[in-house]
């Protein structure tokens, strides 16, 4: 087993917990609260294909678009096996391009916290905006700040499967509001029963709500609705997650 498909397969194990099912069909209750009946979807930062693959299960016609060449490679060999076909690109969400639109474009599991400028971000909302259908929708969530302040902060995590385990340090700036993600990865080598250690770092920043907003109208988006997680709620001071849904409002050049 190579060292790309140990550490493919922990990812995954990583994320078991991660409520997958619950947000496919809160993002259909979302595309039948505001009149949608999608065909062609983008997910942005698709990771595995966690939640692309499902949808094309479903008879969606997806695009996964990742700038990890190794993830991407984990989603295509997971796609075979799950028998779809869908269009993956290796592609940086802050300047991804597409054939033409699409009716909806997700970014689901707090990537949009992995851009770390406003400019970035915006940057971002206006491609979307410009690769929607006229009037489809872009979901997304994020990682609140009082997540980032009060249930990660400066707190150390750890988990343990049957061939590995991992152990995550959080690393909280209160001035950059950044977050710095330091995790260790122990992996069972299945032929010689040794562990591999892997580490990773990233990197998430801290939006506030309002600034959210902001940059949506700045980029032409007109924003329909922010929920708490898996709710049709407004977010409350001591949510984790909030999901936001906008709407292409016209097309401009930039």
């Amino acid at each position: 087993m190579s060292i790309y498909e140990n550490f493919s397969e922990v990812y995954d194990t990583f994320m078991e917990n991660i409520p997958y099912e619950d947000w496919l069909i809160y993002i259909e209750k979302i595309w039948a609260k505001f009149n949608l009946n999608p065909k062609l979807i983008a997910d942005l930062a698709c990771g595995t294909g966690n939640i692309t693959i499902p949808l094309a299960k479903k008879g969606y016609e997806l695009i996964g678009i990742d700038n990890s060449f190794q993830m991407l490679a984990k989603a295509r060999e997971k796609s075979i096996k799950e028998n779809v076909n869908i269009l993956y690109l290796e592609q940086d969400m802050q300047e991804f391009e597409l054939y033409g639109t699409v009716d909806c474009v997700l970014s689901i599991c707090d990537s949009i916290n992995y851009i770390l400028e406003e400019d970035d971000l915006l940057q971002v909302f206006k491609l979307v905006n410009n690769y929607l259908d006229p009037k489809g929708l872009f979901i997304f969530d994020i990682n609140t700040v009082y997540k980032f302040k009060n249930i990660l902060a400066d707190n150390s995590f750890s988990g343990t499967t049957k061939n590995s385990a991992y152990t995550l340090e959080n690393y909280f700036d209160n001035e950059e509001m950044i977050n710095e993600f330091y995790t260790n990865f122990f992996i069972k080598d299945k032929k010689t029963n040794l562990y591999h250690r892997f580490e990773e770092i990233h990197y998430e920043k801290a939006y506030s709500i309002k600034k959210i907003k902001e940059l949506i109208k700045k980029s032409g988006l007109e924003l329909l609705a922010v929920y708490d997680e898996l709710t049709f709620n407004e977010p409350k001071e001591d949510s984790q997650r909030v999901f936001f849904i906008a709407r292409e409002n016209g097309k401009s050049i930039f």
